[in-house]
């Protein structure tokens, strides 16, 4: 039998569409999008030799009953918490009720999940410099327990730093447990983590599900980056664990990003994050702690965690929300700018409504089909009456919201669909105008560093340009 004849090849082409069309049935039954369903059913249909292996590895939006396996482990998470009787609230803090700039965001005490908390104390990080050393710091001076959750981590030089430090924080007999994401963090060489390992470090590295097939699967990636020390001082933001991040890697470099440090009661809130994570990964809880006291005073804050197994598309309707109730300003920064049309509809209404709305994003790529994609929206918002900015010096990767004079997010979220629908992220909202002006000033200083996007220029781009960036949008779906 001649094994390259032209029969077998039929039958091959044969077999490959006859897996595409089941593909795309699939795709149409579980892709979360409409859009995400037409972009996968049309392309396995028509060109399934070059999407079926795309499929296995960024499709499959809901496989092997993962959504109802994470369900199942959270409410065995809450449960355990439960018998601990370790929540540490009641309800929402009284201060947070009768907020009128809270009270604007209507959606938000059922969309968290988690309450809106008073008395807490917040130091804006800028920059991985600021970010680390206030993180190596805050682990230096642990005393019992050291959770830290990043979606990369590098052995690089700050990945050493880091790996020093917890080696030597679990030889002086503190509990530390590290977690990062098995898809984000896939060159961590085994030499990084066994070390850890033998010197008492819990280590575990977050996986959607066992399987072979599941090992190429890269939606429900854990994009959060959580570190909390002694149940005391949180840390949220944008920033891993690279050298990159510290702005010493060309062709990004400078690297902008922002992190915040925290203190007070919603630092409970972002361990009940950490744990919700750690007890898929290892089925077990991780020590929570409570301090024996609180700051006397402080800001509003609500941390924001959201993720494909939540009941709604939580981190896309947060953005919704926080759009619909800004009255004099929307401000927000992402390296990606693929919106949702949901999302894209509430910054044309806010604009109708006269509200300066501002999208700050960067002038280089780390991901060109994901930038092409975001080029597109840019000028499209533009030609709705967005303002759009381009951040020059180097890579903006922070992910920043400001609303009106009080109500600011910083985080893990980006504006697209990855973030909105397919990975576990986290922000924390704070109602404060001191904290919001702070924003203000660090939004400023970069808008002076980054150049405005004109109409002109969406018309002046050329026509191949025009092309890619088309069909850039047209899988952004599934980017």
């Amino acid at each position: 039998m001649d094994y390259f004849g032209p029969q077998v090849f039929g039958y091959l082409i044969a077999l490959l569409h006859s897996l595409g069309m089941i593909a795309a049935i699939h795709a149409v039954l579980t892709v979360r999008t409409a859009q995400g369903s037409i972009a996968w059913a049309l392309s396995l249909l028509f060109i399934p030799y070059l999407t079926l292996i795309p499929y296995l590895v960024f499709g499959r939006s809901t496989f092997d009953g993962y959504i109802k396996a994470r369900r199942q482990a959270n409410e065995e998470m809450r449960k355990a918490i439960a018998e601990m009787n370790w929540r540490p609230w009641v309800e929402e803090a009284l201060t947070a009720r009768a907020s009128s700039a809270y009270a604007s965001l209507r959606a938000m005490p059922k969309l968290g999940r988690m309450p809106c908390l008073a008395n807490n104390e917040v130091r804006l990080l800028i920059n991985g410099q600021a970010t680390f050393e206030a993180i190596f710091q805050a682990i230096s001076h642990a005393r019992q327990a050291v959770l830290i959750q990043f979606f990369i981590i590098h052995d690089d030089r700050l990945g050493q730093r880091l790996h020093a430090l917890l080696l030597k924080k679990a030889a002086e007999g503190v509990a530390v447990y590290l977690l990062y994401d098995r898809i984000g963090s896939h060159s961590l060489p085994h030499s990084y983590v066994q070390p850890l390992r033998d010197a008492g470090v819990e280590v575990k590295a977050f996986a959607t599900r066992s399987g072979w097939l599941n090992r190429f699967q890269v939606n429900f990636r854990n994009h959060r980056k959580i570190v909390v020390v002694d149940g005391i001082l949180g840390f949220v933001g944008g920033h891993n664990v690279g050298d990159e991040y510290m702005g010493e890697k060309p062709p990004l470099a400078p690297w902008r990003d922002t992190h915040v440090q925290v203190r007070g009661p919603v630092v409970a809130c972002m361990q009940e994050s950490f744990a919700e994570d750690w007890f898929w990964a290892a089925r077990s809880l991780p020590p929570l702690i409570l301090p024996d006291v609180y700051p006397d005073d402080g800001v509003l804050c609500q941390l924001l965690a959201s993720g494909p197994a939540d009941a709604y598309e939580t981190c896309s309707l947060f953005f919704v929300e926080a759009i619909h109730a800004a009255t004099e300003r929307v401000w927000i920064t992402s390296p990606y700018f693929i919106p949702d049309e949901a999302v894209f509809a509430a910054l044309r209404l806010a604009v109708l409504r006269g509200v300066d709305v501002r999208i700050l994003l960067p002038s280089r790529p780390d991901h060109r089909i994901v930038y092409a994609a975001s080029s597109l929206y840019a000028f499209e918002a533009v030609r709705a009456g967005v303002r759009v900015f381009r951040y020059e010096p180097g890579f903006l990767h922070q992910k920043v919201v400001l609303i009106d004079s009080e109500i600011s997010a910083v985080g893990s979220a980006n504006m697209d669909n990855r973030s909105f629908r397919l990975n576990f992220e986290v922000m924390l909202l704070t109602v404060d105008s001191a904290f919001a002006l702070e924003v203000e000033h660090m939004l400023n200083d970069d808008f002076a560093l980054a150049h405005e996007i004109a109409k002109e220029e969406g018309r002046e781009t050329r026509r191949l340009q025009q092309v890619g960036m088309r069909i850039a949008r047209l899988i952004s779906p599934i980017l």
